[in-house]
């Protein structure tokens, strides 16, 4: 049977870790509550979550929830959650676990008819394990929902955003790219290419260059529409993917 999912969404993906895709998704899910759409928010899988009262909880699922104005429950924003600080795999290992891959799919098919829109974040880059047996990229074709691609500002983001780029354009049968989001992560001011990478970015990448948010910045650029970069590819989700889920 064919996965249903919500009709509009993005996925958000990052070039590294630590580049600030939460922060980027969820200033998109506000953005999108504030024009008086139903937004979902969906992260697969965490790892390197706190404990608080006997319980795990990913402090990005919450971040993404809240923005989206506390949509269903945090149980349904991020179903599958482990302590390790490590890909999502190997930290359910040492739990003696392993990350479900059929619930990877299940848990935004929750979401089909209690949003207009939703919010997919993936767990590293676009090539990170998010399970034993498959990438972030095996997900995102699973989806089909464009990608959203956070570069960290900082010296080497040019070759880490081009490479992105690249491998989304060449794994499986491919994925639609909405655009890269340049993010300040940290002010740095010995680092030179803060005030270069944007223009070298743009100058590059074959994709839209959506918005470069400044450090403290608390806003996205006013011209984007993200509900048009949203627009489903129109592939069928039965076999779409390079590996079974």
């Amino acid at each position: 049977m064919t996965p249903q999912y919500p009709h509009r969404g993005l996925f958000i993906v990052g070039t590294d870790t630590d580049v600030g895709k939460t922060y980027v998704g969820s200033l998109i899910a506000r953005k999108l509550v504030r024009q008086g759409i139903k937004v979902g928010v969906y992260k697969p899988v965490a790892s390197g979550c706190s404990r608080k009262q006997q319980e795990l909880v990913a402090d990005d699922a919450v971040h993404l929830w809240e923005a989206a104005g506390r949509p269903a429950n945090l149980e349904q924003v991020c179903p599958q959650r482990f302590a390790a600080p490590l890909a999502p795999h190997a930290a359910a290992a040492k739990e003696g676990k392993v990350v479900d891959d059929t619930l990877l799919r299940e848990g935004l098919e929750n979401w089909a008819n209690q949003c207009e829109f939703v919010i997919v974040e993936g767990a590293g880059g676009l090539l990170s394990p998010i399970s034993a047996k498959l990438n972030v990229a095996d997900l995102a074709i699973e989806f089909e929902y464009p990608l959203v691609i956070v570069a960290r500002n900082r010296l080497g983001v040019v070759n880490q955003t081009q490479q992105t780029i690249l491998a989304a354009q060449h794994y499986g049968s491919g994925l639609s790219i909405a655009g890269v989001v340049l993010n300040d992560r940290h002010s740095d001011p010995d680092d030179l290419s803060l005030e270069t990478n944007w223009g070298d970015l743009r100058d590059r990448c074959q994709v839209p260059m959506l918005d470069h948010i400044r450090h403290g910045s608390t806003g996205l650029n006013p011209d984007v529409d993200w509900e048009e970069f949203a627009k489903p590819t129109g592939r069928k989700h039965s076999n779409s993917s390079k590996r079974s889920l």
